[in-house]
């Protein structure tokens, strides 16, 4: 019963965004993240303090500006990604690099290799998803099974699925990515969030060791893919720059155990994701409890 409630509630969001100015789906959004941020202090506290031992130098009136701006951001992605369900929201008109982009994601098909592209939980990944896809660059997109099944069957998977990419669930991860790879195709993956299990260690992130997915590492030592770093960052609302960062080709050359090959190699990834959120700070996802202090 509540799967069902909570399946007809999303619907009547999308019913909402569907008509409504889109000028108050923005403010809707920001106006409950703000409630959120007001009424929920451990959440915020965890933000706070997320920020503070990355950013040891920084005052506190700038962590607070950093703290706010994360609820802002997460606010106008939702507006944005309920505006995409329901087709009012022109993915191509919010890049400001549109054809820069395009070109780079033409480079990337011309060399006919597999491809690793991974980025965080950073602006509006699920635009960044679609923008992909719909020029040509669709691939493997690796994700959690939702908590509602009837949401993620009749809703999430459909939505992610739109422009050619094919989600799935990360306990059967590396196989499929195996198979992409191998097939000269593409892998989406957000490796910013902590993970368990054999195919994760410790490895430092903004100066602390956070549990990190080593399959990244892994792939690339086996199938040689190309890595890259992609992100989104957003300008104002609605208008996003898009970056390709140099692919990463480090395989570790000078470290003969494989175990502490790929954890160096993954290593070099996290650096690339704090140079990925360093471009705007505010926009990644500070509320998980990424560092389990």
């Amino acid at each position: 019963m509540r799967e069902k409630i909570e399946y007809f509630a999303v619907k009547f969001l999308l019913w909402c965004a569907s008509w409504m100015p889109k000028s108050w789906v923005y403010s809707i959004t920001k106006a409950i993240a703000m409630i959120l941020y007001y009424i929920l202090p451990k959440r915020r506290s965890l933000v706070y303090i997320n920020l503070k031992n990355s950013f040891p130098n920084l005052g506190q009136d700038q962590i607070d500006k950093y703290t706010k701006e994360v609820y802002d951001s997460l606010s106008q992605s939702i507006a944005e990604i309920l505006l995409m369900f329901v087709n009012r929201f022109d993915i191509d008109k919010a890049i400001i690099n549109l054809h820069e982009s395009i070109n780079k994601i033409n480079e990337i098909n011309e060399q006919k290799k597999g491809v690793i592209l991974f980025t965080a939980h950073f602006s509006n990944w699920e635009l960044l998803a679609h923008f992909l896809a719909k020029h040509g660059l669709s691939f493997v997109v690796v994700g959690r099974e939702g908590d509602n099944k009837i949401i993620d069957k009749n809703i999430t998977i459909p939505f992610r699925n739109k422009y050619g990419n094919r989600a799935i669930y990360k306990n059967k991860a590396m196989i499929s990515m195996a198979k992409a790879i191998k097939n000269k195709e593409a892998v989406g993956m957000l490796i910013d969030q902590k993970t368990g299990g054999t195919h994760s260690a410790k490895i430092e992130f903004f100066g602390h060791k956070a549990s990190t997915t080593l399959s990244t590492a892994a792939l690339k030592l086996k199938f040689d893919p190309l890595v890259i770093p992609t992100s989104l960052v957003r300008e104002s609302k609605g208008r996003y720059r898009m970056y390709f960062d140099q692919p990463l080709e480090y395989i570790a050359n000078e470290i003969d155990d494989e175990k502490e090959k790929i954890k160096a190699m993954t290593l070099r990834y996290n650096q690339a994701l704090e140079r990925m959120i360093l471009r705007a700070p505010g926009q990644w996802f500070w509320m998980h409890n990424r560092w389990k202090y």
